[in-house]
């Protein structure tokens, strides 16, 4: 039976970025994640690396101080999944005063160090790009720096980071039961067919996102010293409803805000709701008052008016937030806690947090739990790039006029995708290509078998929405049958390997 010193349940962005810094500190470290990974909460969001400007009103100076610093460190770590985003927020008359929005914007300004992002700045509609699309009635407002991320891929891109560094990463692998036994975590974990396997582990981190009370009582058989509240955040996509590169904060007079963002070249992204969520977090689904709701907050802003049969695409996610007591789903705390137990080998559960904070969350659980297995190793991923991140300068338009010279037959937009996806890693779909036959078959439009074959092979996809919608957004672009295709592709591909194998 195998032995690590630490088994971490959950595959979302806090389960693949506690992997990524224990595996790097020298602790041997499994992974398993009961779907694919970031297949719930942390594909879900609205995609963002920000300080959390409306946190601001709830006095978590704290918690936005942490974020912006994280911010910082994360846009010079992956620039080609992360980067800078200006956001325009629209002055209503009849909600904050201009004082009080420049006064907050001032403390979002110089909360914590900016090296990467410029400041807020007052403007005029008249003047600006961003005023065009705007209603008539919106005469001023004021445009702020932060920050947008690839989501999902970062999660993976931590994956793989913790893989290099010696993890074992196992999707598609639940975890059914665990106890303590003998001063260790006997841990029984379910494959997709159905098999199990039992591994042990000196320490457990419970990663679990929605499901990390359920874990704790339901298959660890112990009492939860926290609890947690289920907020349900939904998103829509519509055809593009603006030309120009910046993105929209709007308030709402429900005290709720909504984003509306450029959203792959073609399309706007607006959301998020604030929902009390009660069921199945694994079911979560957009309801007709969520797009309804979404639609009509952006018609108070926009010229352009959109309706239920304009929404091409919809996602949710049900945030796992610490319980505060709040009184409704938009002020719950976005802050973590990170709960020890100690009555045996280590357990470690993790209540809460935000997409923004996952690297300090996984250094401060690390920090917390590798000095009871004896490794007293030193943080080490604040200055870290993430794979395909190693860019001189962290200058992504540098790094991609290059690719296009070294290889000048790559189609400009494939160029593009491939640099923003796989950062300085695109070498390894290239490989020794010297035109686009090299790639293989065009499987669907934009989309080679040299790719396909990477994503199955390094990044642990096994089925069509492992890729076109999580380590990639080409569901908004391809034909309706693209899933069948891919299925059928790596259906294909694995009975040929398990014939060869067989042979």
């Amino acid at each position: 039976m195998d032995v690590y010193d630490l088994m971490v349940i959950g595959g979302g962005i806090n389960g693949a970025g506690i992997a990524r810094d224990a595996a790097g500190r020298g602790l041997s470290v499994m992974l398993c994640e009961k779907d694919d990974l970031a297949s719930h909460t942390s594909s879900a969001s609205t995609k963002l690396i920000h300080g959390g400007l409306r946190y601001l009103e709830h006095y978590e100076f704290g918690l936005v101080r942490k974020a912006l610093q994280e911010r910082e460190v994360l846009l010079k770590a992956a620039p080609h999944i992360i980067w800078p985003l200006r956001f325009v927020m629209p002055h209503a008359r009849d909600q904050r005063p201009e004082w009080m929005i420049r006064a907050g914007l001032f403390l979002y300004d110089h909360l914590a160090r900016r090296e990467v992002l410029p400041g807020s700045e007052t403007v005029s509609f008249a003047k600006h790009p961003s005023g065009g699309p705007l209603q008539q009635s919106f005469k001023r407002g004021f445009v702020y720096s932060d920050g947008w991320v690839q989501d999902a891929r970062l999660v993976v891109l931590n994956a793989m980071d913790a893989a290099e560094n010696g993890a074992r990463i196992h999707t598609r692998t639940a975890c059914v039961a665990a106890r303590r036994n003998d001063g260790h975590w006997l841990c029984t974990l379910e494959r997709e067919d159905g098999s199990r396997f039992e591994v042990r582990a000196r320490a457990l981190v419970n990663a679990a996102g929605p499901w990390v009370q359920s874990l704790i009582e339901d298959k660890l058989a112990m009492p939860s010293g926290k609890s947690i509240r289920l907020v349900k955040g939904s998103h829509i996509v519509v055809k593009k409803l603006f030309d120009h590169p910046f993105a929209y904060i709007f308030q709402n007079p429900d005290q709720r805000i909504i984003f509306a963002i450029p959203y792959e070249k073609e399309f706007t992204l607006i959301g998020t709701t604030d929902v009390e969520y009660r069921g199945d977090p694994g079911e979560v689904a957009i309801d007709g008052d969520e797009i309804a709701y979404l639609c009509r907050m952006s018609n108070r802003y926009f010229r352009a008016q959109i309706g239920p049969d304009d929404v091409l695409s919809t996602y949710s996610g049900v945030r796992p937030l610490l319980d505060d007591a709040s009184d409704n789903a938009s002020s719950v705390t976005r802050d973590y806690s990170l709960e020890m137990d100690l009555a045996g080998a280590p357990l470690l559960s993790v209540f809460g947090g935000k997409i923004t904070t996952f690297r300090k969350l996984a250094e401060e659980a690390v920090d917390k739990i590798a000095p009871l297995l004896g490794n007293r190793k030193p943080s080490w991923t604040a200055g870290a790039p993430l794979p395909g991140g190693d860019m001189p300068g962290a200058d992504f338009g540098r790094f991609l006029q290059s690719l296009r010279m070294r290889h000048p037959w790559l189609p400009a937009e494939l160029a593009e995708r491939w640099a923003r996806a796989y950062g300085t890693r695109v070498g390894k779909l290239i490989g020794g290509a010297d035109s686009l036959a090299g790639l293989g078959r065009e499987v669907l439009p934009g989309l080679y078998e040299a790719e396909l074959a990477y994503l199955a092979d390094v990044e642990w996809a096994t089925r069509s929405d492992d890729i076109l919608w999580r380590r990639s957004k080409l569901k908004l672009h391809l034909p309706a049958d693209a899933a069948e295709v891919v299925d059928a592709w790596l259906a294909a591909r694995a009975s040929a390997r398990s014939e060869a194998l067989s042979a």
